[in-house]
């Protein structure tokens, strides 16, 4: 007989330093790893936890599979998600259609992340997790996919999408921003830290910088030999930026 998947993750404890590692990524409730590039159910856990109360809105406006409406749904917020390719806002309807006894609004719809259809000052937090420039294309031929956008592009665009986020965002609530960088002719592209950068223009303020572990990279055959043959270092983390509105 199979084992039944749980709801909730079992002994979760909230991650109290800078450094984030979670090898088992979490496959309670309906998670899983299919959506290329989603990111880790411990992510988004620890960011709702610590910086909303139930009740709260919580706004993913890069959807994607839809980490972050089951987790918002498993801890009692509300939840708005957007995204610009209508895969993603299927999938992510899908994930959430499951019963669980939490009275909360769940509302995933087509949309794009820099023109929000939602009021100033609307949101209790930002939990997302963008594409990075073109390293992962989510679609064919989607026009405004942030994922087709070479970094240069992709940055003028985030800043879009930054200034959406400061406008529905309420005072003194949080965003959460997971970002990695890439390489590119052997040399390191910090699109992390220039997206962080982007944000802080925007007029939020840096609260938290988290390194987040990579546990997907592992350096064997190809890259490996490569890593050693052409002296560059595997990429193995990500950064978890989470900013406040003053």
């Amino acid at each position: 007989m199979a084992k039944k998947i749980p709801l909730q993750p079992e002994n979760f404890e909230l991650e109290t330093n800078t450094v984030w590692a979670f090898p088992n990524r979490g496959k309670w409730a309906t998670h899983d790893a299919k959506y290329r590039g989603n990111w880790s159910p411990y992510i988004p856990r620890n960011v709702i936890l610590r910086y909303s109360n139930e009740g709260d809105t919580v706004l993913d406006q890069f959807v994607g599979g839809g980490t972050t409406a089951v987790e918002s749904k498993l801890t009692g917020r509300n939840f708005i998600g957007i995204d610009i390719n209508p895969n993603a806002v299927e999938l992510s309807q899908n994930k959430c259609n499951f019963e669980f006894d939490s009275n909360v609004d769940i509302s995933i719809r087509l949309g794009d992340a820099r023109k929000l259809d939602l009021s100033d000052e609307s949101v209790d937090l930002i939990c997302t997790h963008p594409p990075y420039a073109d390293i992962i294309r989510y679609s064919e031929d989607i026009d405004g996919d942030l994922s087709h956008l070479p970094i240069k592009s992709f940055l003028m665009e985030i800043g879009k999408v930054a200034e959406e986020s400061f406008r529905v965002l309420k005072k003194g609530k949080f965003c959460a921003i997971l970002m990695g960088d890439t390489r590119k002719n052997g040399m390191v592209q910090p699109l992390a830290f220039e997206t962080m950068r982007i944000f802080e223009l925007a007029g939020l303020k840096t609260k938290e910088i988290i390194i987040k572990e990579q546990h997907n990279c592992k350096a064997t055959g190809f890259w490996k030999t490569n890593s050693i043959k052409h002296n560059f270092l595997l990429l193995a983390h990500e950064y978890l930026f989470v900013f406040k509105k003053n």
